[in-house]
C-alpha cells in the first residue's frame, strides 16, 4: 500500500477547512432574519457612534458590521438613529393600552418599580405571553402593607394602610416582601409618602431585607420640598442613612416632583453619596406636573404648603377641569387621579441635563385618560431637550434612557446585561428613530397621542413598530425577573 506523504494530508486538510469556513461564512451571511442597513448606531455602553449594519437572528443581535449584510428582511435605516430600546424603570401602566404607547415612544422594557406588586407570582402570570414590550415589577411595600392592614384602596392606599402597623402586621408585611423576592421580583418598591403611618424603624427593616437579598430599593421619599425649607432633604436623608447602614442599593424615584425647588440640593446629596462609594441613583420625567390619587395621603391637610401650590394647580383627569376648594373636597371623597402642576420648568430642565438622572416616565393611561408622560416622555427628551433646547447631546440622552437604567438593574437581574446596549449577543431590543422629527404629541388636555418619529421598534427581534405604525398581533415581550 502506497504511503501518503504528510504534506498531502496537510494540503487536503487545508482544503477541507477552507471549504468549511467558506460554507459557514456564506450561511452566516444569508441566515439573518432581519438586517438593519446604513443606520447611525449609537451605543453608550461601547461608545459606538457610527454608520453600521446590524444582523439579527431570532431574538439576538448576531452581527454589527461596517460592511453591508443580507437577510430575509431588510430595513434601510439611512438617515435614522439605531439605539438600544429604552428602559422605563417607572411605568405604572402595565396593560396592553399602555404598552402600545410605550412602544410608540421607543420603550422596549417597561417596569413597575415604585409601587410594585404583591402577590408577585399573580402579577407576572397575568402578563405572560400577552405583552407587547418586556415587563417586570418589584415587590411593593405599599401593596404588601395594603394586604396586611386590609386597606380598601384598589391600587394606592385609601385608609388602613396609611396607619401605623402592629408588630404582627409588620411581620406579615416583611413576609410578603420576602415571598415576592423569592418569586422573582426585581427589587423592593416604596411609596413612603403614601403610608405616613410607616415608621422609620419599619422602613429600615425593609432596607435590611433588601441588603440581605441583594436587591435595590426604589423609593418615593417621605416628604415633599417646596415652601417648607429642607423637607425633601429630610426625606432623602432618611433613605440615604438606611442605605448606608444596611448596604442596600438605593434608587430615588421622580426626584423633581418630590424635591421640587430643592432638586439641586437633593442631587448634590446623591452625588456626594456616590463619590463616597454608595450605590445610589435617581430618575425624573420631562414634564412640569405630576399625577396621583386625590384620595391618598399626599393630599392630607397641609398639602398646599408642602407643595407650594393651591387648588387651581390641580387638574382632574376624568374631565380635564382645574379644581376649586369645593370640587377638591367632592372629588377627594370620590377618589381618582389628578394632575399636579407643581414642577418649575427650570427644575425639569435641570434634571434633563444632569448626567446622573435617568429618564423614567411614571406613566399611566386608562381609557385614554391620564398624564402625557405615559405616552411621550422619551420622544419629548429627544425632541424638546436634545434637538430644540440643546440641553444635552443625543448620545447623553440615549445613555439616560437605555444604558443607565440597564446598569441600575443588571447587578441583581442578570438578564438585563443583554439589554440597554447594541452589541453582538445582546437581545435585539432596538429603536430606530428620526432625530430631526422625533417629538412627543401628548398634552395634558389630550394625553392619549402617540409620539412621532419612532420609525421602527423591535422587542426581542420582533417588530412591534414598523414604518411608524404599531404591528398588530405580536406579543414578544418577556418577563424581567431575578
Amino acid at each position: 500500500m502506497k504511503t501518503i506523504r504528510p504534506f498531502v494530508w496537510l494540503s487536503c486538510a487545508a482544503v477541507l477547512i477552507a471549504c468549511g469556513m467558506f460554507t459557514r461564512n456564506a450561511d452566516s451571511a444569508q441566515s439573518y432574519d432581519i438586517v438593519l442597513l446604513n443606520g447611525r448606531v449609537i451605543d453608550p455602553a461601547s461608545k459606538l457612534d457610527a454608520v453600521r449594519h446590524i444582523g439579527i437572528r431570532g431574538h439576538q443581535i448576531i452581527a454589527i458590521s461596517a460592511k453591508p449584510l443580507t437577510g430575509k428582511t431588510t430595513i434601510d435605516a439611512q438617515g435614522l438613529v439605531i439605539a438600544p430600546g429604552f428602559i422605563d424603570l417607572h411605568s405604572h401602566g402595565q396593560d396592553d393600552e399602555n404598552y402600545r404607547y410605550k412602544a410608540m415612544d421607543g420603550v422596549t422594557t417597561a417596569l413597575e418599580m415604585e409601587v410594585g406588586a404583591s402577590p408577585v407570582t399573580k402579577w407576572y402570570a397575568e402578563r405572560e405571553g400577552k405583552a407587547l414590550v418586556n415587563f417586570g415589577a418589584t415587590v411593593g411595600h405599599i401593596p404588601s402593607r395594603m394586604r396586611a392592614l386590609k386597606d380598601t384602596g384598589s391600587w394606592l392606599p385609601r385608609d388602613a394602610a396609611m396607619k401605623t402597623a402592629t408588630t404582627a402586621q409588620r411581620a406579615e408585611v416583611k413576609q410578603y416582601i420576602r415571598d415576592g423576592l423569592k418569586e422573582g421580583a426585581i427589587g423592593i418598591g416604596f411609596g413612603v409618602n403614601y403610608v405616613p403611618g410607616a415608621t422609620r424603624d419599619e422602613v429600615f427593616e425593609i432596607f435590611q431585607i433588601a441588603a440581605e437579598m441583594k436587591v435595590p430599593c426604589y423609593v418615593h421619599l417621605r416628604f415633599f420640598g417646596a415652601i417648607e425649607p429642607g423637607s425633601a432633604l429630610e426625606g432623602l436623608q432618611e433613605v440615604l442613612s438606611n442605605a448606608a447602614a444596611t448596604g442596600a442599593a438605593l434608587h430615588v424615584v421622580h426626584i423633581t416632583s418630590t424635591c421640587l425647588r430643592d432638586t439641586s440640593k437633593c442631587l448634590a446629596m446623591i452625588e456626594g453619596a456616590r463619590r463616597r462609594g454608595m450605590d445610589v441613583t435617581t430618575e425624573a420625567y420631562p414634564y412640569t406636573a405630576g399625577m396621583t390619587g386625590l384620595e391618598t395621603a399626599i393630599f392630607d391637610e397641609g398639602w398646599r404648603e408642602k407643595m407650594g401650590i393651591s387648588y387651581g394647580d390641580l387638574q382632574w383627569v376624568a374631565t380635564g377641569e382645574r379644581l376649586t376648594e369645593e370640587s377638591f373636597k367632592r372629588y377627594r371623597a370620590l377618589g381618582g387621579l389628578t394632575v399636579i402642576h407643581s414642577i418649575p420648568e427650570e427644575i425639569s430642565r435641570l434634571a434633563a441635563a444632569h448626567p446622573l438622572v435617568i429618564v423614567a416616565s411614571d406613566g399611566l393611561l386608562t381609557a385614554g385618560k391620564g398624564h402625557p408622560r405615559g405616552a411621550g416622555s422619551y420622544a419629548r427628551v429627544l425632541g424638546r431637550y436634545v434637538r430644540e433646547q440643546k440641553l444635552l447631546s443625543l448620545n447623553d440622552a440615549i445613555n439616560k434612557m437605555a444604558w443607565l437604567p440597564a446598569q441600575r438593574l443588571e447587578a441583581s437581574v442578570p438578564m438585563m446585561r443583554r439589554k440597554g446596549r447594541v452589541k453582538v449577543g445582546a437581545d435585539a431590543d432596538l429603536v430606530l428613530f428620526d432625530a430631526a422629527t422625533v417629538n412627543d404629541q401628548a398634552t395634558f388636555d389630550n394625553p392619549a397621542q402617540f409620539s412621532k418619529g419612532m420609525q421602527h421598534v423591535l422587542v426581542n427581534g420582533t417588530f412591534v413598530v414598523r414604518e411608524g405604525k404599531l404591528v398588530e398581533g405580536v406579543k414578544p415581550g418577556v418577563a424581567i425577573r431575578r
